[in-house]
């Protein structure tokens, strides 16, 4: 294991609380029905991914999260066609299908998840570029696939922070996406997501941290009640004014909000 991986201090049992206000136990099974059929169909629509709509795409994203009983609300410009990095800070899984709403992109993750059952065979279908942290001396390349794909004008979605968070509290950025951008010449498009509880207070009921499993955090979602995704898109950052990668990621993290401090150890 790599000394430089990023671990996030977020745990469930310090970090996450559920909202007060509970959904009855058969409407969170039907809602957990909703999102698997949806994400089932989703599936099996990956082998026609490039002939579907990009239109169509953003509102199967924002179905699968209202299915879960989460309303979106997504303020802010609508992000730039061509070449595009999107990047976010990590709180939930719900984090993907918004970033996609925002635009349709392809997905930075880690390698582990290619050996997820049934997830990594779906994600690998779905073209995400896989990241593998534990081996430094492939980060070039894979850096090189991410501008390969910006040159061709398409889109890629990140969460530079390398680790979920619990939303309270956030981590810097690491630089080694933002390369990417720089080498295309591309703008990076900085999202805001943040979660809200019935009250309209910020809430960690979504937060998928530590050793908590996929399973209990979409089973925490799907049981809550009132919750609230706010997806703010912040002006983009044109690539050719910032100096080196180090750069562009502090003006991405300081248009999100939280610390602005970038990691600077080896690889990032």
């Amino acid at each position: 294991m790599s000394t430089w991986l990023p671990v996030a201090p977020c745990t469930p049992r310090d970090c996450v609380r559920g909202t007060t206000d509970r959904a009855g136990a058969m409407r969170a099974v039907l809602r957990l029905a909703a999102v698997l059929t949806l994400v089932a169909a989703g599936a099996a629509l990956l082998p026609f991914g490039r002939r579907v709509p990009a239109a169509a795409v953003r509102r199967w994203c924002r179905w699968v999260v209202r299915a879960a009983g989460v309303r979106v609300r997504i303020a802010g410009r609508a992000a730039p066609s061509g070449g595009l990095l999107l990047v976010a800070p990590h709180v939930s899984w719900l984090d993907v299908p918004l970033l996609a709403a925002v635009r349709p992109a392809r997905m930075v993750a880690k390698a582990e998840i290619r050996r997820w059952p049934v997830a990594g065979p779906l994600a690998a279908r779905g073209g995400v570029l896989f990241l593998d942290r534990d081996r430094l001396r492939a980060l070039p390349g894979t850096v090189d696939r991410i501008a390969g794909v910006l040159r061709a004008g398409g889109a890629v979605a990140a969460f530079p922070e390398g680790s979920t968070w619990c939303g309270r509290e956030r981590g810097p950025f690491r630089r080694a996406v933002f390369q990417a951008a720089l080498d295309a010449r591309v703008p990076v498009q900085p999202v805001r997501i943040r979660y809200l509880g019935p009250r309209e207070s910020p809430t960690t009921a979504a937060a998928f941290v530590g050793d908590d499993t996929l399973l209990r955090c979409v089973w925490r979602v799907v049981s809550a009640r009132g919750l609230i995704a706010e997806v703010e898109t912040c002006a983009p950052l044109p690539s050719g004014p910032h100096t080196d990668r180090r750069d562009l990621a502090y003006a991405a993290r300081r248009a999100v909000g939280g610390p602005v401090a970038v990691v600077s150890t080896a690889g990032n």
